[in-house]
């Protein structure tokens, strides 16, 4: 279960009730009504007039009365408002049972402690879907004064592994600071608008992930995203001019009201992906010597890419309750291995499996782990493929068994945060795993007409990863593999009526 609070608060009550209570932006809401409150659901229901639509005068005064009893004191922002919502997969849950819920959050945020419902906060539980409720409370209490709110992120997170534990729902990570940053519903809207396939943020996130994973240097890494076509504003020190400090991207064409880009900070796409963060990459001590490649290796990097991926699996096995940090570091960089391979094979699925296995790739709360040499030859491999794969003179065979290698090492990689416990990072190394196998054995095309079945390993490669078309040419040849499956671009069926629950 996940809950969310969103943020800043609001100023006013009543659109956000309205919105509650009425059919979504996409017809989405069925059957809205109280299931909790600081009073007996049945008292604070909305009733509804003639014309058939919901009167809000009751409820909206009797929400705003201690806010305007404090008076000059009141908040300027007094709307607390947080979703919780269930898992796809998890049972329906009963009005009861989402009642009990609602007072379980509301009581350890501190808004309303059980037994103090006539001097706390006045809230609301309102459900209009099978698989979630939105809580709605005033920040002013009926005895006068304001409600603490410290902690409240990692309270209302404890309040859900409860809730898990007591109903049988899906298990959930504590929060551990290993999820990137999700675009606004501001960002996606302008996406939207713009007729973009995703928000820019997720865009910059992956091109500075590639980048850093093929650079070995800073120079190196600018120069790169230069060339991505990323807009760069680096950050100098004011005591040693010259030294960079920090850096934010863009992308051209993104721009804000003013008609400028809009920037992001490193740190605001990924947790390592700030300054000092990418510095840990390029240190000395996680270089990885390496003789010069004579151009007959050349055509053998895709082998020894797919042996150091293969000797990686194995040791993150071995290493898995040895040395964890070992086994961290190299979970680590096969995020570099995978965004490298992606940006060069061009494949579409492989762009997917690298976006899902980030997560797997972070240790909890933004440290990075020690360097161990499982990690530094897979990084090393990663650099190889970037400067030296586009002289390679068969992409058939090498890249499908190299995929086959990445997707073992990505179930390694689950296997390792299983055993760590880390849930959240085990099911990200999951989900790169399936994509993986996906492209390695790409379903067949079911458009209609003669159908075009590959007969050598050659040909699948090759309907796996297209080279880009000639000028004048459709970039899409048949056969070409469709979108993900589980992208969110899938329809989803309408749901079913709903029995009403008994309330409580």
């Amino acid at each position: 279960m996940i809950g969310k609070i969103s943020t800043p608060y609001g100023e006013h009550a009543q659109p956000l009730l309205y919105y509650l209570f009425g059919p979504g932006r996409r017809e989405e809401h069925t059957d809205p009504h109280i299931v909790a409150g600081w009073r007996h659901p049945v008292d604070l229901e909305p009733p509804l007039r003639p014309d058939g639509k919901r009167d809000f005068t009751k409820l909206t005064g009797l929400l705003l009365q201690p806010q305007a009893a404090l008076g000059r004191r009141a908040c300027a922002r007094p709307v607390w408002h947080c979703s919780m919502r269930a898992a796809p997969d998890d049972r329906m849950l009963s009005d009861d049972e989402w009642a009990q819920i609602a007072h379980e959050v509301i009581d350890r945020t501190g808004l309303s402690p059980y037994g103090q419902e006539d001097e706390a906060v006045r809230w609301v539980a309102v459900r209009h879907g099978d698989d979630h409720i939105h809580l709605v409370a005033m920040l002013a209490r009926q005895d006068g004064g304001k409600p603490s709110l410290s902690w409240e992120r990692y309270k209302v997170r404890a309040a859900c592994l409860a809730a898990e534990q007591r109903y049988g729902l899906r298990s959930t990570a504590p929060a551990d600071h290993t999820a990137a940053h999700c675009p606004t519903r501001a960002e996606n809207e302008k996406a939207a608008r713009l007729g973009l396939d995703e928000a820019p943020r997720i865009t910059l996130r992956r091109q500075v992930t590639t980048a850093a994973a093929a650079a070995g240097s800073e120079d190196e890494f600018f120069t790169r995203l230069d060339h991505a076509g990323v807009l760069v504003r680096k950050r100098f020190s004011v005591t040693s001019p010259g030294q960079v400090t920090g850096y934010s991207v863009a992308l051209p064409g993104d721009t804000a009201k003013d008609g400028g880009p809009v920037w992001y900070g490193g740190g605001k796409l990924a947790a390592d992906l700030s300054w000092p963060k990418l510095q840990q990459r390029w240190a000395p001590r996680r270089a990885m010597a390496g003789a010069q490649l004579t151009p007959e290796e050349r055509n053998a990097v895709w082998d020894h890419a797919t042996r150091t991926v293969a000797d990686a699996a194995v040791q993150i096995r071995a290493m898995a309750w040895t040395d964890p940090a070992a086994a961290a570091d190299a979970a680590w960089a096969t995020s570099d291995t995978l965004h490298v391979a992606a940006a060069i094979l061009g494949s579409h699925i492989l762009r997917q499996a690298a976006d899902a296995y980030d997560r797997a790739a972070r240790s909890p709360h933004g440290r990075i782990p020690p360097p161990s040499p499982a990690g530094n030859q897979l990084r090393h491999a990663a650099r190889l493929l970037s400067a030296f794969a586009y002289l390679t003179g068969d992409r058939s065979l090498p890249p499908i068994v190299f995929i086959t290698r990445l997707a073992a090492l990505a179930e390694a990689v689950a296997g390792l945060r299983e055993s760590q416990q880390h849930a959240a990072q085990a099911a990200a190394a999951l989900r790169a795993a399936e994509r993986l196998h996906a492209a390695a054995h790409p379903a067949p095309s079911a458009q209609p007409g003669p159908a075009q079945r590959a007969s050598t390993a050659a040909q699948l490669a090759g309907l796996s990863f297209p080279t880009p078309a000639a000028p004048g040419r459709d970039p899409s040849p048949p056969g070409l593999p469709g979108p993900d499956p589980g992208s969110p671009q899938s329809p989803r069926k309408p749901s079913q009526p709903r029995p009403r629950g008994p309330s409580r």
